[in-house]
C-alpha cells in the first residue's frame, strides 16, 4: 500500500485507469473480506464467542489489534513538525468543527427519524453512530484519495477532544430534549464517560503516540530522506493488512445478527448510505466553497463523513446490550460505511480535477495503495 513518488501526468489523464492494480481492485479486496467475515460468522460455531472473549472495553481485542496496526503506518507518515500550518487555519478548524459536530449529528436525526420512525431502537442506534466522529478509519481512507495528512491527523485530534466533551451532552440534547421539543418519542441512555475516552486513548491515543514516537526517532537517527523513501515503503503495506484483518474479524463478530435480519439490516442501510454520500457531498463543497485547496478538502470531507464505530458499537451494548437493536445498528455502521467510503476515494480522485482545476495538490498519477 507504499506509493512512490511519480512525474505528474497532464491534468486530463485518466486517474482511475492509471492507478496500480491493488488501487484498483481496492474495493473486491474490501468486499471479499466483508464476505469471508460474514461466512465465518454464520457458519463456525461459537467464534463470536471466542472473539468476544477478551475485550478492551467494549471492542473485541483481535479488532482492537486490528485497528491499532491499520493505522499505525498511516501515523507513522505524518510529519508532525509540518501541524501548525493545520492548527492556524481558522477556515479549515471552524468548518470541521460545524460540520461535525452541529451538521454530522443533525443530518443523521433527521435521515433517521424519515426512514425508522416505526423502530425507535434503531432510530436511536442510528442516532448514536452520527454523535461518534471518526478517529480511526478516515486515515485510511483520507491517504487513499491523496489528502492532506497532517491536516486529517490535527482533525481528528480535535474531534477526540470534543467526543469526549460533547458525546453525552448531544446524546442528551438529540435523544430527549429535541424529540421533546417536536413532539416525537424520547429515549433515556446514560452514556458511560468511561467508554468515550477509553475508546479516544486506545484508538487513536496509542497509534498517534507510537507514529510520532518512530518519525521522532528515525528521522533522528537516519534522516528525513532515509525515513521517507526507505522505512515508510516498507512498513505502509501493514495499513491494508490491518484493514482487511479488521474488517474480517469485525464482520465475523456479527455476521450471524447481520445474515439472519437482512430486512432489517436494508432498512438501516438506507439512510446510513444517504447519510455517508450526503456529509461527503456537502463537506467537499463547502470546503471549496470557503477556499480550501483540494488536500485539505478532502481530509475535512473524510473526517466529516466517516463516524466512529468502535465508539458507537460499544456505547449501544453497554447502554442497551449486546442483542439490542440499538447495537444491530452500530454494526450495521461499518458495512454500509466501509464500501461507500472506498467508493468516495475513487470519487475525490476523479472530481479532484474537476472540482479543484490548476491545484497542485490534486493528484495526477496514482501508483499504488496508502503513500508511502
Amino acid at each position: 500500500m507504499s506509493t512512490t513518488a511519480t512525474t505528474p501526468a497532464p491534468a486530463a489523464a485518466p486517474v482511475l485507469k492509471e492507478m496500480s492494480f491493488l488501487d484498483r481492485w481496492l474495493p473486491a479486496w474490501i468486499l471479499l473480506a466483508m464476505a469471508v467475515g460474514l461466512l465465518l460468522g454464520r457458519f463456525i460455531p461459537g467464534l463470536n464467542t471466542a472473539l468476544e472473549a477478551v475485550k478492551i472495553g467494549e471492542v473485541s481485542l483481535p479488532i482492537a489489534i486490528g485497528l491499532l496496526v491499520m493505522m499505525y503506518p498511516v501515523l507513522a507518515k505524518v510529519r508532525y513538525d509540518e501541524t501548525h500550518r493545520v492548527t492556524g487555519d481558522k477556515r479549515l478548524l471552524t468548518l470541521s468543527l460545524v460540520l461535525n459536530w452541529i451538521v454530522g449529528p443533525a443530518l443523521m436525526f433527521v435521515l433517521a427519524w424519515i426512514f425508522l420512525s416505526d423502530l425507535p431502537e434503531y432510530r436511536t442506534g442510528l442516532i448514536i453512530v452520527g454523535l461518534a466522529r471518526c478517529i480511526a478509519m478516515v486515515f485510511i481512507w483520507n491517504d487513499l484519495a491523496c489528502g492532506d495528512r497532517e491536516a486529517a491527523a490535527v482533525l481528528v485530534a480535535i474531534n477526540s477532544v470534543f467526543q469526549v466533551v460533547a458525546f453525552g451532552a448531544l446524546g442528551w440534547f438529540y435523544l430527549q430534549l429535541l424529540p421533546s421539543w417536536l413532539g416525537l418519542p424520547t429515549t433515556s441512555a446514560d452514556f458511560s464517560v468511561w467508554a468515550i475516552v477509553a475508546s479516544v486513548l486506545v484508538f487513536l491515543g496509542i497509534p498517534l503516540l507510537a507514529g510520532f514516537l518512530t518519525r521522532v526517532f528515525g528521522e533522528k537517527a537516519k534522516g528525513r530522506q532515509w525515513y521517507e523513501e526507505t522505512f515508510l515503503p516498507k512498513i505502509g503495506p501493514w495499513a491494508l493488512y490491518g484493514l482487511l484483518f479488521t474488517i474480517v474479524l469485525l464482520f465475523a463478530l456479527q455476521g450471524d445478527a447481520i445474515t439472519s435480519q437482512p430486512l432489517d439490516v436494508a432498512r438501516i442501510a438506507v439512510p446510513l448510505l444517504l447519510y455517508f454520500v450526503l456529509m461527503f457531498a456537502i463537506s467537499l463543497f463547502a470546503s471549496k466553497a470557503v477556499g480550501l485547496n483540494y488536500a485539505k478538502s478532502t481530509a475535512v470531507a473524510f473526517t466529516a463523513a466517516g463516524n466512529n464505530f468502535e465508539l458507537a458499537i460499544a456505547v449501544a451494548i453497554g447502554t442497551f446490550g449486546v442483542t439490542s437493536g440499538q447495537a444491530l445498528a452500530g454494526v450495521v455502521g461499518p458495512l454500509i460505511e466501509v464500501p461507500v467510503l472506498v467508493g468516495l476515494v475513487y470519487v475525490s480522485l476523479w472530481a479532484g480535477r474537476r472540482l479543484f482545476p490548476n491545484d497542485p495538490t490534486v493528484p495526477a498519477r496514482r501508483t499504488s495503495g496508502v503513500r508511502a
